[in-house]
């Protein structure tokens, strides 16, 4: 009897319209990664849901539990990161 592993989904942290989130959302569409969309407030002082994940409100924010990531910020961080752990090299 095979055992199913369990696959923990990436989430991401975003804003509509934002430049840095289309730019990791590009990379996990690339990279053919399902993940879970949180749309985020406009008003900083309304995102306490990304706040208690990251420490922080800006977005993107990324979650990816199988690998122990709890709230990696900075679009060029998180695009290396997925790139890394995802792409051609993994």
């Amino acid at each position: 009897m095979a055992l199913l592993r369990s696959v923990m989904t990436l989430e991401l942290y975003e804003l509509e319209g934002c430049p840095y989130c289309a730019k990791v959302i590009k990379k996990l569409d690339e990279l053919d990664l399902e993940y879970e969309s949180h749309m985020v407030p406009r008003s900083h002082g309304d995102r306490t849901e990304v706040e208690e994940v990251s420490g922080q409100t800006g977005v993107p924010v990324l979650v990816d539990p199988e690998h122990g990531v709890e709230g990696m910020s900075e679009s060029d961080d998180i695009v290396a990161y997925l790139e890394e752990t995802y792409g051609a090299g993994a």
